[in-house]
């Protein structure tokens, strides 16, 4: 079993950063793939990015929302992936919540993914 957990969440002002990172108990190809979702107050949880694992540097996908101003990384140990959120808006704020994959392909629906953290709260004023 794999254990997922996030951190960096907070509180910032529009238009400012914040860094979250998620970091896998283990080493193991069942977290192949990493990816971000966020849950906001009386929504369904929806796809932010996700990152495939290669050697030669893992493919990416984002949401149309947070295109051109979140990145997703990860270290090639496998056990770690980082979300760099830039320009943030109030409606970004949400639970964030990292996901791991066994199948070396992105998906964006919930059910694709294997393992999820606790989640960590972003908020964004205005």
């Amino acid at each position: 079993q794999v254990q997922l957990a996030e951190s960096g969440g907070g509180l910032v002002q529009a238009g400012g950063s914040l860094r979250l990172s998620c970091a896998a108990s283990r080493r193991t190809s069942s977290t192949v793939v990493m990816g971000w979702f966020r849950q906001a107050p009386g929504k369904e949880r929806e796809f932010v990015a996700a990152i495939s694992w290669s050697w030669t540097g893992g493919n990416t996908d984002y949401a149309d929302s947070v295109k051109g101003r979140f990145t997703i990384s990860r270290d090639y140990a496998k056990t770690s992936v980082y979300l760099q959120m830039n320009s943030l808006k109030p409606e970004d704020t949400a639970i964030y919540y990292c996901a791991g994959r066994k199948v070396n392909t992105i998906v964006r629906i919930v059910t694709g993914y294997d393992y999820w953290g606790q989640g960590t709260q972003v908020t964004v004023s205005s």
